[in-house]
């Protein structure tokens, strides 16, 4: 049997995605965000796939979930769940009542060495795809690859690791360790990440929220986000100049958001790049940072010296890791920075993707262009870098004085 015959008859042909609340959290945010300042502001994305692995079989089956994603709406009961929440406005409420997905937004191609997808149009109109869609190729491949795997093992597997946990922790103070579920985008499966979510509250005093949007009205959860590398490239050609681009992002954030949603990600460019722009206003206003790619034990202490540097005390700050934690590395990190800064742990695949025998995908997708000019992410990792204009790339970072 070959593997796209396999992948047919192992695929159902039910919708993944039932819910638009089955996003992550930022998602939202950033779009009201950008109904309120760029509705007209176009942007491209990409899809890429950093693990090895031909996913052109599953291309019929993603869109035929494509197909279904874009016959969703929002239903009442969820956005008056929106409506109760401190974070939303009732001119972007009453727009998500009329939103779907735009089928010509979407481009998804198999006659290249590998599956190509890619977005195009409004921002507004686009930035919702990338959770539910990322999710809906996890699930396929899941399917396909590992039909006998299931979320009781899902299950299962996280009690024996929450079992070590408790060993691991037993010599440490846990009052002040808070864990998020992260795991949507790459998770195994929809029903794999809500047993996660189910055994964690059942037996995890620790665990504080998830980035789902539907578990958390689901669940009675705190949802939990704010935004992800596309608001900061964006900026890259929303500002006058490039140099200028990382703090009209933290500004007009903090314009949509003076009150709440107030951790800021440090690493589009990379962390000393970040905290040049990181100015007294902007660390006094802003509770926190999140650490997605680089040494977060390095990254930590550079933010705790940039507080301290400018007169502010570490101990009021909060610092959030979500760079391909596990429970484990989690617990190093928050025993490294005990009682000298707050800490959060948002972990993602090695919760909602961490079955035995299953190898989880690698899977991402990131602005490329806004307002028809290329846009990048440089990272503190440099496996974590995109951008395939060199030009563009050599002038971002010399506006931001790194080394080529």
């Amino acid at each position: 049997m070959t593997l796209s015959s396999q992948t047919n008859h192992n695929i159902q042909t039910t919708a993944i995605i039932t819910s638009l609340l089955d996003t992550d959290a930022y998602k939202l945010h950033m779009q009201q965000a950008v109904f309120h300042q760029y509705p007209n502001v176009e942007v491209e994305a990409e899809f890429h796939c950093r693990s090895e692995e031909d996913l052109r079989p599953y291309f019929e089956a993603i869109q035929d979930q494509v197909d279904l994603l874009c016959q969703l709406n929002f239903q009442k009961e969820e956005l008056a769940y929106l409506t109760s929440l401190p974070f939303f406005k009732t001119d972007y409420i009453e727009y998500l009542a009329g939103f779907q997905f735009k089928k010509d937004t979407i481009e998804i191609r198999n006659d290249g060495d590998q599956l190509q997808i890619t977005l195009r149009g409004k921002w507004l109109d686009v930035i919702l795809w990338e959770v539910p869609l990322l999710a809906i190729i996890s699930e396929i491949r899941g399917q396909a690859r590992y039909p006998q795997a299931t979320a009781e093992q899902a299950s299962q597997h996280l009690h024996r690791k929450l079992a070590k946990v408790d060993a691991l922790s037993s010599k440490l103070d846990m009052s002040a360790f808070s864990l998020i579920d992260f795991g949507t985008r790459r998770r195994f499966s929809k029903a794999v990440q809500e047993s996660i979510v189910d055994k964690l509250m059942a037996h995890f005093p620790q665990f504080d929220g998830t980035s789902n949007y539907y578990l958390a009205f689901k669940k009675g959860l705190k949802p939990v986000g704010t935004q992800a590398h596309e608001w900061f490239q964006a900026h890259q050609q929303l500002s006058g100049e490039l140099a200028d681009s990382q703090q009209l992002a933290l500004h007009t954030w903090l314009k949509e958001y003076p009150d709440s949603l107030g951790i800021a990600l440090t690493d589009c460019i990379n962390m000393d790049a970040f905290l040049r722009d990181f100015t007294p206003a902007l660390a006094n206003t802003f509770v926190g940072l999140r650490h997605d790619s680089g040494d977060p034990i390095v990254w930590g202490e550079k933010a705790i010296a940039h507080y301290q540097q400018l007169g502010i005390d570490p101990q009021t700050k909060l610092l959030v890791f979500s760079d391909g934690l596990s429970l484990e590395n989690a617990l190093e990190i928050y025993q490294h920075f005990a009682h000298r800064i707050q800490t959060s742990f948002g972990i993602g695949t090695k919760l909602t993707c961490d079955i035995p025998g299953v190898e989880s995908l690698n899977i991402v997708l990131k602005l490329t262009a806004c307002q028809g000019k290329p846009v990048a992410k440089i990272s503190d990792e440099p496996g974590k870098s995109m951008c395939r204009d060199e030009d563009y790339l050599r002038q971002l970072k010399q506006a931001f004085h790194l080394a080529s």
